[in-house]
């Protein structure tokens, strides 16, 4: 069996114009990162085009570590979509180099469901991601000037600052450092740290913006600290939004590639779910609405977390409407939910699978909450059974809720054709109506009880004296309005990871707040979640290698 990166290596990719014909594109308005990518300007974006296109969403059952499949169901859907002769765009976000040489690997879809080229989307690709870091580090270079620079003070206390610098890779080690030590001339010693560059406000900033006027104006919004006299200090007040976005300039516009079957694929930034909203830009999405009839992308992790995030938060600043979602479940996650040991998660069993399924029972509530009625997608592995797969229909059938088998991975559009029919059937039913699932003008601790109580089943929430602080900070900076953003374990519904299945009986704590006011969200930190992740005894970077003719190998 071909590993994930030979299959992608045995591809014959379109030269990257003829996939911008498909989609209507002048190869005038390319803009070539070598043959097979391109950006593509926002001028190519059609309002009035869009309110006419289909929306569907992507998600997933709470994840087993590995992941279930998100990516490689988003992209075989859109092969099979266009198989059925649907006019159909993959819209996906942009893998950040810390899981690829770490534990999950890359982001690029896997077996006969990838986008290509697949090693350079899951590296450097279009310099995406250098650009974020850079106009990240440049705010806290200009922050550590100033507070050195006593003549243009601007009296920003260093124990308040609240920024940190960013690098895209698991670092453990940099998580809490102390800088400026040396002398005098070598700045104000004081604590900080880094975070992973998916996890910087300026990736969220980025996908939440429509132009760049309106990039450069959430820079600007960005909550730096407070002077020694408790004034507030934004990024404005360093004038750094323009230079920021001038390292910007490329990275806000879509990047175009293909899938293995050569359709298109657009592809743009990455911030994390777990602690930003997990979905790529509104202006990628709104490009493939423009573009195409109907778009497929994914949110990160459950539905609890990304799929939350994109309607109430991304959906309502873009101004869009989600047509349908589907919901992917795998056997070996249901197991997992269901009891199952690591080393029980590829043995049949249709008794932890029927227990696992409460999982998925919440999920398909949770979505319903939403106005939106899924389509459930079995992401199809080697070893399920066919007794499993009819149990998992079985009781979707009880929630009118349509399971069909995915076998993308497998087989590409070939394998996903029936889905693709389900999910048309779905939209052309006319029966869903998205909603959000609060009102951002309640207070701040009645949308996180929402949250809390509607999607994760929790009895209620509990705020940390910090917690409580961090509020007020909150109010006096006049932030009550603006959604939320939750961070809190993907491992399980709950805060506590541990907790699989449908927990029940648990109260969610939230341990403190981070202001994302360029993002225009409110994020409340729940548990011990962190932004800059740590690599695994084994990290994947040791499978891989590169050989005298360029050729990778290793790389998943």
């Amino acid at each position: 069996m071909k590993s994930d990166i030979e299959i992608a290596q045995a591809a014959t990719l379109k030269p990257i114009r003829e996939i911008a014909a498909k989609l209507g594109i002048n190869e005038d308005d390319l803009e070539l990162y070598g043959k097979y990518k391109a950006k593509i300007p926002l001028t190519l974006i059609d309002e009035e085009k869009i309110k006419k296109s289909k929306l569907i969403l992507v998600t997933a059952m709470t994840p087993t570590p590995a992941g279930e499949g998100k990516t490689t169901v988003s992209i075989g859907l859109t092969e099979g979509m266009n198989k059925i002769g649907k006019k159909t765009t993959v819209v996906l976000r942009e893998p950040s180099l810390g899981p690829v040489f770490g534990i999950k690997g890359g982001a690029a879809g896997g077996g006969n469901s990838q986008v290509i080229p697949m090693e350079d989307i899951n590296l450097h690709f279009t310099g995406d991601f250098s650009a974020v870091e850079k106009a990240n580090n440049l705010l806290s270079a200009l922050i550590d000037n100033n507070i050195q620079n006593k003549q243009y003070s601007l009296n920003i206390d260093p124990r308040t600052i609240m920024w940190k610098r960013v690098m895209d890779l698991n670092d453990r080690s940099l998580r809490n450092i102390v800088i400026g030590l040396g002398g005098t001339g070598d700045g104000i010693p004081r604590e900080t740290g880094f975070n992973i560059t998916a996890a910087s406000e300026i990736m969220a900033i980025l996908c939440m913006s429509n132009n760049m006027k309106e990039l450069k104006e959430r820079i600007g919004n960005i909550f730096v600290g407070f002077t020694f006299d408790k004034k507030p200090i934004f990024a404005r007040d360093l004038k750094a939004q323009n230079a920021m976005a001038i390292l910007l300039k490329d990275a806000i516009k879509p990047n175009l590639v293909q899938t293995l079957e050569g359709n298109p694929a657009i592809i743009h930034a990455g911030p994390f779910a777990n602690i930003a909203q997990g979905t790529n830009t509104i202006v990628a999405t709104k490009m493939g609405l423009s573009l195409s009839d109907y778009v497929i992308t994914e949110a990160g992790f459950g539905a609890d977390l990304g799929a939350e995030k994109f309607i109430d938060i991304k959906c309502g600043y873009a101004g869009l409407k989600v047509n349908t979602v589907v919901l992917v479940v795998t056997v070996r996650a249901l197991r997992y939910h269901g009891g199952a040991k690591t080393e029980e998660f590829n043995n049949p069993s249709v008794e932890k699978v029927i227990t696992g399924m409460a999982n998925v029972e919440k999920h398909i509530e949770n979505i319903k909450k939403f106005g939106v009625t899924p389509v459930v997608a079995i992401n199809l592995r080697t070893g399920d059974s066919p007794e499993e797969i009819k149990v998992v229909k079985e009781i979707c059938a009880k929630y009118n809720v349509n399971a069909v088998e995915s076998n993308g991975w497998a087989k590409g559009g070939d394998g996903t054709q029936d889905l693709a029919r389900a999910v048309v059937e779905n939209i052309e039913l006319n029966q869903n109506d998205m909603k959000g699932l609060y009102d951002w003008n309640l207070p701040v601790k009645t949308k996180i009880e929402t949250i809390a109580k509607e999607i994760y089943g929790a009895d209620g929430v509990e705020y940390s004296p910090k917690a409580e602080k961090d509020l007020q900070l909150i109010k006096t900076l006049g932030l009550e309005n603006l959604p939320i953003c939750m961070a809190k374990t993907q491992k399980s519904l709950s805060d506590n990871e541990k907790l699989i299945g449908r927990p029940k009986n648990f109260t969610v704590s939230i341990r403190e707040f981070e202001i994302a006011a360029g993002a225009g969200f409110i994020i409340p930190i729940l548990g011990a979640m962190m932004r800059m992740p740590g690599l695994p005894s084994i990290p994947a970077s040791e499978g891989m290698d590169i050989d005298d003719n360029g050729v990778i190998s290793g790389l998943s």
